[in-house]
């Protein structure tokens, strides 16, 4: 075996190269961000990224995982981003949530996020263009569909241009031991999530719903009869302990996040189309609308309801298609549904997410 002093020397020759090759490589992202500042092509293009990191995980032959990879090289597009133009990520806040993990995830830890409140103003601020983006939680695989981003979707015209699909381990976070917890508190959805896991570590806890992950982890940090679930990145924002991870009730915990932005990305191959759309009041109005979807061969992913808030009974039905817009086969359907719908609206075709990223609680 060889000496691991000279191991040691070949890694720091290897870092060496790395490095005047990256610097070579941001020259090169300088002069294609004059490029695209002259024409006013977009700094972000989700079908570009999807190409690039497809193709790094292609030519990786181990023995660095793909997802290894694949994190190394969305950092090295924040990166590049910033040397392009700086960008600015909205995310419901505030820092530490599981919003803010996942577009750190997605983006890269190199740009501007801006903390939002809520979900609406995420999109009111990125409908403002007052941020460039904004990632938001779509459906968790265990207690489905998001209803603040629904609702946020069916008042605000605001463009989906991206998606991404983050893990989500949860941890239980205070500043005391479980021992002395007599309050348990997370946003809602977390909570559903951990329901197995409460029950049979603190069954005697009342629940408290917060507004946020990270809200409850900022309380907990002040209250040590306090357990908050939480990520381990807000664990160490606001430097409380964490008791134990992984406690969501079922392995693979898996959020889908929508990022919003104001650009119409081209057709990969892979893609999804997002849409909104109220029925007609009559016998089958629903399975006319689906069927348009059916009869052009097209594949609905995801399909949920919310009450559409303007007449009492009616519903906004939200879908995702295994499709771009701009196939022949879905602008056919699209254009059917749309015939058959007083209201109908694409929130956006956009490329489908190649992996799971890294988890959000780590």
């Amino acid at each position: 075996m060889a000496d691991l002093d000279d191991l040691r020397q070949r890694i720091d020759t290897i870092d060496e190269q790395l490095i005047a090759l990256l610097n070579e490589r941001a020259g090169i992202v300088e002069s294609i961000g004059v490029t695209k500042r002259r024409d006013g092509g977009p700094v972000y293009a989700p079908d570009r990224e999807k190409r690039v990191l497809g193709r790094v995980r292609d030519l990786n032959q181990g023995p660095l995982p793909d997802r290894t990879v694949e994190a190394i090289w969305r950092e090295l597009m924040s990166g590049s981003f910033a040397l392009e133009q700086p960008l600015t990520i909205a995310y419901l806040g505030p820092a530490g949530s599981f919003s803010h993990a996942a577009a750190v995830r997605h983006f890269g830890s190199t740009i501007e996020f801006h903390t939002c409140d809520s979900i609406e103003t995420v999109f009111r601020d990125v409908g403002s263009r007052t941020c460039h983006y904004g990632v938001v939680p779509w459906e968790n695989s265990l207690v489905g569909g998001i209803a603040d981003t629904h609702d946020a979707f069916a008042t605000f015209d605001v463009p989906v241009c991206a998606e991404t699909l983050v893990e989500v381990r949860h941890c239980a976070i205070c500043s005391g031991s479980l021992d002395d917890v007599t309050h348990v508190s997370s946003k809602p959805q977390v909570l559903d999530q951990c329901r197995d896991w409460i029950r049979s570590h603190l069954s005697s806890a009342t629940v408290i719903p917060a507004t946020s992950s990270a809200q409850a982890v900022m309380a907990a940090a002040d209250d040590p009869t306090l357990c908050a679930i939480g990520s381990n990145m807000a664990a160490s924002i606001y430097d409380v302990s964490v008791r134990a991870e992984g406690i969501e009730d079922r392995p693979g915990n898996i959020t889908r996040f929508l990022v919003l932005g104001h650009q119409h990305p081209k057709a990969t191959g892979n893609d999804r189309t997002s849409f909104l759309f109220v029925t007609g009041h009559h016998p089958g109005a629903l399975v006319d609308v689906l069927d348009c979807f059916r009869s052009n061969n097209i594949n609905l992913s995801h399909i949920d309801k919310r009450p559409s808030g303007a007449t009492n009974w009616e519903y906004t039905f939200f879908a995702d298609a295994d499709a771009h817009r701009d196939d022949p086969d879905m602008k056919s359907a699209l254009a059917g549904a749309a015939n058959l719908c007083p209201r109908f609206r694409v929130l956006g075709s956009y490329p489908r997410a190649g992996q799971v990223l890294a988890s959000a609680g780590d």
